[in-house]
């Protein structure tokens, strides 16, 4: 299929227009400077954003990663988890129910604080016991008690067999924090983060936001991550463009998260002298999301109307191009376990297929929807992409849509209130398994806080997904699964993304500072091409 040809913005073009080369560093205090889109914010409705008991988007996790151990990581380039602030990890019985870890020999937090087992024990369970309605406790539900055997010793005793634990152990949720910093019933609120992590973090401020986090080495540190730096920034920027004026200008080093479609394709097709466009494996999706119970979409047949009058291909194309491509399951095309189960389902878009749904179930009238979306937070495309799928179903004569952008720090509270009947998110994956992109939509106590149950799903599938160690053969379980998800509609998968970082040449470690699950590892950047 032929993707349509989009002009360049004429400010896009400029931003990327050659560098002004000079000898200097991007900061004088001589730290590698990284921008991104990301906004860090503390509300009254969301006051401690920082807290791994509430963070759960990948900006937050990207602060809390440098400076917040846990006690298995996934190595460079992936693969299972190894090791980090844990000497040895394992499941201690073949029905993967009982998972040991033995922590390093003389582990300390920044401040010198040695890091016990009790400490894991304490941050565990302060994350089930705060049980936040962000959604993170669900990674570690399935932990059913805590034990401890002296100072390095730690067992999780899980519910339920579960292979995929270790990478929730992965994960800042499981994020070792001292008990003299941390209250075990309630979220620190602010923008402060002690850890024993590779960082100690400092922030900037302005007014209720995140200006820029700077990040040096730990010298306590002890774990399986090396530093290839002293001192990295993290500078929030407005926007793509803003972001993108300052890599022209030398004042940041590197920027990512969320690069313009526009700055993607210029660098793509007229590279520019200094900077460097490094394309790294993604794993990114976006969906329309149900609230099942609002009274427009309660009826699955308009959600099913929905799903027939989509067109991923014309979405893709007109407003991403090939930064993304169709997905017709949750579970995207490079992962195991991947259908697609919406295509099946569905087949080629055709509102005359929609309209067929709606009249077997006794529905005659024009549909209103109102379709929400985060106007700050996944990029400048989001607004386009919303204006394409509104007009695909009011082109269909079956729906009258309308739009709602609103910023994330009031988008995310509102949405799960159950605000919005219909509204867009992207998923970032916590780690790169099927069943993260299944129980963190439909399993108990989930990341959507919605009110849609399968009972199948979540009681039976679910966990028997979880019992295969070889996840190649939990493939037919999660196709199942994806089936249900087709039928019922309380999610609609878009499509998924690539990811992009462009940085100045002279920065080494580009290529592994940004794994699949959008998690940046700062501690690979260097200067030169060591």
């Amino acid at each position: 299929m032929n993707r349509k040809t989009l002009v360049l913005p004429a400010l896009a073009a400029s931003l990327l227009a050659p560098l002004l080369v000079s000898c200097g560093d991007s900061d004088e205090t001589g730290a590698i400077v990284v921008g991104t889109t990301d906004q860090f914010v503390a509300t009254e409705e969301a006051p401690a954003p920082l807290d791994p008991a509430f963070a759960y988007d990948t900006g937050a996790w990207n602060i809390l990663r440098q400076t917040v151990q846990t006690l298995l990581h996934v190595p460079r380039g992936g693969g299972e988890p190894v090791p980090e602030a844990a000497e040895s990890c394992g499941f201690s019985d073949r029905a993967s129910e009982s998972y040991r870890c033995t922590l390093r020999e003389g582990l300390s937090f920044a401040d010198g604080t040695p890091v016990t087992a009790e400490d894991v024990k304490f941050s565990v369970e302060r994350v089930l016991a705060i049980k936040s309605d962000n959604g993170t406790a669900a990674l570690l539900a399935n932990i059913d008690t805590v034990e401890t055997n002296g100072e390095r010793d730690i067992v999780f005793h899980l519910k339920t067999p579960d292979a995929t634990f270790p990478y929730k152990l992965s994960t800042p949720v499981a994020g070792i924090l001292s008990k003299s910093r941390y209250s075990a019933d309630k979220l620190r609120e602010g923008f402060d983060v002690d850890g024993s992590g590779p960082y100690a973090m400092k922030v900037e401020r302005d007014g209720d936001k995140i200006a820029k986090v700077v990040f040096t080495k730990n010298p306590k540190y002890k774990g399986d991550i090396t530093l290839r730096n002293d001192r990295v920034e993290l500078r929030s920027f407005a926007d793509a463009e803003s972001m993108g004026e300052a890599l022209r200008d030398r004042t940041i080093d590197m920027m990512t998260r969320s690069m313009s479609h526009e700055q993607i394709k210029e660098l793509t097709e007229r590279p520019q002298e200094g900077i460097e466009l490094t394309e790294v494996p993604g794993l990114e999706i976006r969906y329309l999301a149900f609230n099942t119970d609002a009274p427009a979409v309660k009826d699955a047949a308009v959600r099913q109307a929905v799903a027939a009058v989509v067109d991923r291909g014309a979405l893709v194309n007109d407003v991403y191009g090939p930064t993304a491509k169709p997905l017709y399951s949750l579970v995207p095309s490079s992962v195991t376990g991947h259908s697609t189960a919406f295509f099946d389902a569905y087949g080629e878009p055709s509102a005359a297929k929609a309209a067929g749904i709606l009249r077997k179930a006794g529905i005659d009238e024009t549909v209103e929807l109102t379709l929400h979306y985060t106007n700050d937070h996944y990029g400048s495309g989001t607004k386009k992409e919303f204006e394409a799928l509104r007009d695909q179903l009011n082109a269909s004569g079956l729906f009258d849509v309308t739009l709602q952008g609103t910023e994330w720090s009031k988008f995310r509270p509102a949405q799960k209130r159950g605000e919005y009947a219909v509204y867009g998110l992207g998923w970032f994956p916590d780690f790169p398994d099927p069943d993260n992109y299944v129980a963190p939509f439909l399993d108990a106590d989930n990341f959507l806080n919605t009110p849609y149950v399968n009972k199948a799903v979540r009681d039976k599938l679910i966990p028997q997904s979880r019992r295969s160690a070889d996840r190649t053969a939990a493939s037919p379980v999660f196709g199942q699964i994806q089936k249900i998800v087709a039928k019922d509609v309380p999610v609609l998968p878009l499509w998924q993304g690539k990811q992009y970082v462009a940085a100045r040449d002279d920065l080494a470690g580009v290529e592994w500072a940004l794994n699949t699950s959008s998690d940046l590892l700062l501690w690979e950047l260097g200067r030169g091409t060591a």
